[in-house]
């Protein structure tokens, strides 16, 4: 097994559903995101647009977080979920400082590090992120890219 996501900018109406979800689901403080929708101008006037792009963890499979957290309070699950436990935090700040997408926050609450973790507490009992369930869109797709029978997989 091997959790993923696949974002489809192109369907991204820039409505932060997502953001607003996942804030909800893991009571995230004002000032901080795990997911949110970042703006990107194009052309010159009169001729402009705005696309949107959704940002969050990659879950990546070399994860540099993982990689320099002294306590390894960040993790890869056997599932591929790059996770974290906070306890073991001790707010050192090297893996904000190693991530390449900017996805990890200090909680100005709790002073630990926090991220997108792919809703665990969903998806180890067969639900989706709140983030997916949301996206009016369909913009967002999760599930185990090692199964071919998943829509992530094609």
């Amino acid at each position: 097994m091997n959790f993923g996501f696949v974002i489809d900018n192109r369907k991204c109406i820039g409505c932060h559903a997502c953001t607003v979800a996942c804030k909800s689901e893991h009571d995230v403080p004002i000032g901080v995101n795990r997911t949110w929708v970042k703006y990107v101008e194009k052309g010159e006037f009169p001729d402009t647009r705005r696309l949107f792009n959704v940002m969050r963890c990659n879950h990546c499979a070399d994860a540099p977080c993982v990689e320099i957290c002294p306590t390894e309070a960040l993790h890869t699950r056997k599932d591929g979920i790059v996770d974290f436990d906070d306890r073991r935090c001790i707010s050192c700040k090297a893996c904000t400082q190693a991530c390449p997408y900017d996805s990890i926050y200090i909680n100005p609450d709790s002073m630990v590090a926090q991220k997108c973790n792919y809703c665990t507490h969903r998806t180890d009992v067969g639900l989706e992120p709140a983030c997916v369930v949301v996206c009016p869109e369909h913009a967002i797709i999760s599930g185990d890219m090692d199964n071919p029978n998943m829509e992530i997989s094609h």
